[in-house]
């Protein structure tokens, strides 16, 4: 049993002044494992003035020494991959696999950080005139538990690089990565106030930073919902926004497809990270004349497909991270069923074997109209949705028609067609023939998936605003 005291800020671990306890599970078992005392306005307050106070120096530092502090972030970070990795499987419940690619993710992220950094010019000329790029301010950064370790890191990494201080309000949910993160920053000796970690709840503590006229900047991943909510509580003080939000991806598999190699591609986009993933590709769009073919892929793919034991090789489908979370599953099982879509696998309750923990039977609905509410809002569990189109320009209408615009896959056997067709939906990302990451590129999403990037040189300049000097 872990119970976690103390949040970080201005340098140094200190109680928080809120008392509220909130429970932690292992969604595998539903079991409590530890408690957090979450923190509340004042220590919110406390941790934004601390920021403030460590900017005027910060902001004015050589991109040299927030190349130096950032590899020693990188370092520490790195150095507790074994606990983090820990952390990840027994607090989210991340099969070994995932969980071991999102630790690495959270040491990697800031090295991504340092080589955008190093070759990024602060000052350009513009005709007559040098344009300077400024650091904006303090920085709220609010993280998800889907994947909270990695959003500390990556944006961190960006609002430093750009030299800003920050206040990070990471998940109450994912209290014991979070402390894993914080106690790896700490001992790579930033200077006090530069970060500030502040475990607290939404309308507490996000809200605080949401509004607080001294942050300048806030970076959001979250629902859509949460989303807007901070962007008008910024918007009484013009705050600078990134929100990285919810999606509805729809994976594209073109006519030509060899379904041999694109059905275990759609099955792997639709359940990443155990369904809990805004970029999972939920929407299946299938030709109707081969419909039948997918199908019989489909339902033997899943059938491969082990949920269980997050620290079991074999597994690739770990437990919601809720009951609640499981719960809101299970709620849209029965609406996709109520609706008239066909059950292809799956369905409600946990998986055969499995009495415990936050468990779902990983469910493929067909026949799915794109009216459908399993079609239009994010699930976030491992339900997908089987679509049929029946020519090309129907299916791009169909992965446009969503109030979403995240990403997006397409497969295909013919890479120029497969482009043409990418260059076609309003998708932040979209990856043909892959699931792979890339950090030198942009991310984030169309319509309601948000506002603004994160990665890259984008993501540095989400932290930065240009300023002309003539003379």
């Amino acid at each position: 049993m872990q119970h976690i005291d103390q949040i970080y800020i201005d340098g140094a671990f200190v109680t928080p002044h809120g008392t509220e306890r909130f429970e932690l599970f292992n969604p595998s078992t539903g079991r409590v494992i530890g408690t957090v005392r979450l923190a509340d306005e004042h220590d919110a307050r406390r941790a934004i003035e601390a920021a403030k106070r460590a900017f005027a120096a910060f902001s004015v530092t050589h991109k040299t020494e927030r190349m130096a502090l950032l590899r020693r972030m990188h370092e520490a970070v790195e150095a507790k991959e074994q606990a983090l990795f820990d952390a990840i499987v027994e607090e989210y419940g991340a099969p070994v696999s995932r969980a071991r690619w999102m630790a690495k993710h959270a040491a990697s992220v800031l090295l991504d950080a340092i080589k955008v950094l190093d070759n990024y010019e602060f000052v350009r000329r513009a005709g007559t005139a040098d344009v300077v790029m400024q650091p904006l301010g303090v920085a709220g950064l609010i993280t998800p538990w889907n994947s909270n370790a990695g959003f500390i890191c990556g944006k961190l990494a960006g609002a430093i690089a750009a030299g800003c201080t920050a206040v990070v309000k990471p998940s109450e949910m994912s209290a014991i990565q979070t402390r894993v993160v914080t106690e790896a920053l700490h001992e790579a000796g930033l200077p006090a106030g530069v970060f500030n970690i502040v475990t607290g709840r939404g309308e507490t503590v996000g809200a605080q930073i949401s509004a607080h006229p001294d942050v300048a900047k806030i970076s959001f991943t979250g629902s859509t919902v949460v989303g807007k909510t901070i962007l008008r509580a910024g918007a009484e003080t013009l705050k600078r926004v990134t929100l990285e939000l919810g999606g509805k991806s729809p994976v594209l598999v073109m006519d030509d497809a060899d379904f041999a190699q694109a059905v275990p591609l759609a099955i792997q986009a639709g359940f990443m990270n155990s369904g809990q993933a805004c970029i999972a590709g939920t929407r299946i769009l299938v030709p109707r004349a081969r419909l039948a073919e997918f199908e019989a892929l489909v339902r033997d793919e899943v059938g491969r497909t082990k949920v269980g034991d997050p620290r079991d090789p074999a597994t690739h489908i770990g437990p919601m991270v809720s009951q609640k979370q499981w719960e809101r599953v299970q709620r849209y099982i029965r609406i996709g069923i109520d609706e008239g879509a066909r059950l292809l696998t799956g369905g409600e309750g946990r998986p055969d074997g499995l009495e415990g923990g936050w468990f779902i039977r990983p469910t493929v609905f067909t026949d799915v109209r794109n009216d459908m509410t399993i079609a239009r809002e994010e699930i976030f569990g491992p339900v997908l949705s089987i679509i049929a189109y029946d020519h090309l320009e129907d299916a791009i209408a169909i992965a446009n028609d969503t109030l979403y615009g995240l990403q997006a896959y397409v497969l295909s056997t013919d890479p120029v067609a497969a482009r043409a067709v990418a260059a076609r939906i309003d998708a932040g990302r979209v990856l043909v023939k892959t699931l792979t990451h890339e950090p030198a590129a942009p991310f984030g999403g169309f319509k309601q998936s948000g506002i603004g990037r994160e990665y890259a040189t984008f993501g540095l300049e989400a932290f930065l605003e240009p300023k002309s000097i003539l003379s």
